[in-house]
């Protein structure tokens, strides 16, 4: 069917590969101390641009970093934390279980 693309399928239209998944899957399990697993975004670019081929920047420009909302749907609290003016540390994401 032709027509306009609708806001909710937008968000559809981002395809992150399962081997992007695979990555944040590894480093949450290696990272898991029994609360929480930080992941250091670096280090997540690093594994994918080894894994696909790519360079640095095709992780950004295709937004596969962009799993926040996936990981909440699957019962995480996803927390993305970057430095911000004149702050020097690492972004990282922080995963934790949702609290009931």
């Amino acid at each position: 069917m032709a027509g306009p693309i609708t806001p909710s399928e937008v968000d559809k239209t981002t395809v992150i590969p399962d081997v992007v998944f695979d990555i944040f899957n590894t480093l949450i399990t290696e990272k898991w101390d029994g609360d929480q697993a930080i992941v250091l975004q670096d280090t997540v670019v690093e594994r994918i641009t080894r894994t696909l081929g790519c360079p640095r920047h095709t992780v950004f420009d295709r937004n596969l970093l962009d799993i926040e909302s996936a990981y909440r749907k699957a019962g995480w609290t996803v927390v993305y934390d970057k430095p911000g003016y004149n702050e020097t540390y690492p972004a990282t994401f922080i995963f934790k279980k949702k609290r009931k």
